[in-house]
């Protein structure tokens, strides 16, 4: 059972906060596979690599950045896993409008062009409702600039959620919080495992 990182919009597995989540699985949790996956940035072909990749390795966990919450949030009603999201897009479709265009993508050396077809995507893929909202940690800041912070606590409702004032949609301080997401994760410290 993998624990997977999906990473935002315009995005890569090389972004800060994905290489702090990987030093941290490393470090604290070596036993665990960990993957940062590195997305396209059009849906289709991202929910085709994640679907790939969860078919091979399903996943134990699911944490997700801006855009990679919706996907993982799409991922985790299929698997019926733990997720925990940080500052997570909610309707994606409404907010990407805005930002069509062409985009180039830094570790898969790929050109995407993002269109309004794909805007329709998105919209097919957001679960109308949550199955089982306990699964889901949320981590928003009020500050984001990008998102509406409020969106997701609206959308979320039953999950469990933090609200941090002020911030901004990066996520400021999230190493921070990534001894709690091991704990929602329900993954096992190897001093606990070698004892069993």
């Amino acid at each position: 059972m993998t624990l997977y990182y999906l990473h935002g919009f315009a995005s890569s597995s090389q972004s800060v906060k994905a290489v702090q989540a990987s030093r941290f699985f490393a470090t604290y949790y070596p036993s665990q596979p960990f993957v940062a996956l590195d997305l396209a940035y059009t849906p289709d072909e991202a929910m085709a690599h994640l679907t790939a990749a969860m078919h091979k390795a399903p996943p134990t966990a699911i944490i997700g950045s801006s855009l990679g919450g919706f996907l993982a949030t799409v991922m985790a009603e299929r698997y019926q896993c733990r997720a925990c999201l940080i500052n997570p897009a909610v309707a994606p479709h409404q907010v990407l409008a805005d930002y069509l265009g062409h985009y180039h993508h830094p570790v898969l050396q790929q050109d995407f062009t993002v269109q309004h077809c794909h805007m329709a995507q998105l919209e097919q893929l957001m679960p109308a409702q949550l199955q089982q909202p306990a699964n889901y940690l949320v981590l928003l800041q009020s500050g984001d600039e990008v998102l509406d912070y409020r969106k997701a606590v609206s959308y979320y409702r039953g999950a469990r959620q933090q609200v941090i004032n002020g911030g901004d949609h990066s996520f400021i301080g999230f190493a921070d919080y990534l001894p709690a997401i091991a704990a929602f994760c329900q993954l096992v410290p190897p001093a606990i495992a070698g004892s069993q």
